[in-house]
C-alpha cells in the first residue's frame, strides 16, 4: 500500500495568532471557507486567526471553530498543490483527526457540510466554556509513566474529587484531567511513582471527564438537528480507535468524546496496521508529527503550511 495515505487533524491547543493569513488570501476556496464559517458564528473569524489577541482566540469558545476552520481551509491549499498524494493517483482510505480534529475529519470524508461542522463545533466550544466557568478545572500532561501507572496516581490523588485519564497521546504521554485541586496534587504523585515531568497545560477546565456532561448533553441536543452522511472513507473514532461509518454511529460517539478518554495513540496504531504509505498533518502546528514519531518514527508524515 505505498501509494496510500491517510490524512490527520489536530485539536485545541494547536492554534495561534497567525495561522492563517497570505496563504489564506491566495487561496480562493479556502478564503471562502473562512467567509461561510464567519456568516455562521456572527463574526470575522479569519481576523481573529490571522490578528488575535490571543486572549480570544485561545478561548474554547473561539479555539475550536477557529481550529476546525483552518484546518479545512488548509484542505484545499494542499488539494491544490503539486506535491501532495491528491496529485497521483495514491489510494485513500482513512482519516482521523485528535479530538476536536474528528469533526475537520468528518467534514473531509463527506459526513458532514462545512456550515454543519460550524455550527456543531461552535456550540460544543461554548458549551465546554460554560462547564469550564461552572466547575473550575484543568490538565496536565504526565511524561514517563505507562498507562496504568497514571491510573493508580488519579487513584492516589483524586480524593473526593474529579480526577481520571483523558488522553492517551503516545508511549509515555498521557493527558490526565479533574478539579483544580486535584490537578495540583496529581504532579506531586506522579514525580514520586517516577514520572520524567508534569506539564500543566492551558486549558480552560477538565475537558474529557464527567464536568463536560452538560456540554455533552447540549451537543447531543444539536447533533440530532443536523444531518450526518455515511463517509466516503471511514473516519477513525477517538472514543474506541476504530473506523466509523455508519451516521448513528458517528453521532453517538462525537457526543460521548466529549467526557471520554480520547485514545490517540490506539487510533495511530490502528491507522498503522492498515499499511497506509503516507500521513498528512492537515492544519495548524506540529502536534500530531510528534505524537507520531513517537508511535512510529519511520512513518513519514508531511505538513500543509509550516509554522
Amino acid at each position: 500500500m505505498d501509494e496510500s495515505f491517510g490524512l490527520l487533524f489536530p485539536g485545541q491547543g494547536a492554534q495561534h495568532v497567525g495561522m492563517a493569513g497570505a496563504w489564506c488570501l491566495d487561496c480562493p476556496p479556502a478564503l471562502q471557507i473562512f467567509q461561510d464559517a464567519s456568516k455562521v458564528l456572527g463574526y470575522d473569524l479569519l481576523a481573529v486567526c490571522t490578528n488575535g489577541p490571543s486572549g480570544k482566540l485561545n478561548t474554547t469558545a473561539v479555539s475550536q471553530p477557529a481550529l476546525l476552520v483552518t484546518s479545512l481551509a488548509m484542505l484545499e491549499v494542499l488539494r491544490r498543490r503539486e506535491d501532495t498524494p491528491f496529485a497521483g493517483d495514491r489510494e485513500e482510505f482513512l482519516t482521523a483527526g485528535l479530538s476536536l480534529g474528528e469533526y475537520s475529519a468528518l467534514v473531509h470524508a463527506g459526513a458532514l457540510d462545512v456550515q454543519s461542522a460550524v455550527r456543531v463545533v461552535d456550540v460544543r466550544g461554548r458549551a465546554m466554556q460554560a462547564c469550564a466557568d461552572a466547575e473550575p478545572g484543568g490538565m496536565v500532561a504526565i511524561l514517563g509513566l505507562d498507562r496504568d501507572q497514571i491510573g493508580e496516581v488519579c487513584d492516589t490523588s483524586r480524593g473526593s474529587d474529579v480526577l481520571s485519564i483523558a488522553n492517551v497521546l503516545c508511549p509515555g504521554n498521557i493527558v490526565v484531567s479533574g478539579s483544580r485541586s486535584a490537578c495540583d496534587r496529581v504532579s506531586d504523585e506522579a514525580m514520586k511513582a517516577g514520572a520524567m515531568k508534569c506539564v500543566p497545560l492551558e486549558v480552560a477546565g477538565a475537558f474529557h471527564t464527567r464536568l463536560m456532561e452538560p456540554a455533552r448533553d447540549r451537543l447531543a441536543e444539536i447533533l440530532e438537528e443536523i444531518v450526518i452522511c455515511e463517509p466516503r472513507i471511514p473516519v477513525i473514532s477517538n472514543v474506541d480507535a476504530k473506523p466509523h461509518t455508519d451516521p448513528d454511529e458517528i453521532r453517538s460517539l462525537l457526543a460521548r468524546q466529549v467526557c471520554g478518554v480520547v485514545e490517540w495513540h490506539a487510533s495511530m496504531e490502528h491507522l498503522l496496521s492498515t499499511g497506509v504509505g503516507c500521513l498528512w498533518e492537515v492544519g495548524p502546528g506540529r502536534v500530531l508529527r510528534g505524537l507520531l514519531k513517537r508511535i512510529d518514527r519511520k512513518k513519514p508524515c508531511n505538513g500543509v503550511i509550516e509554522p
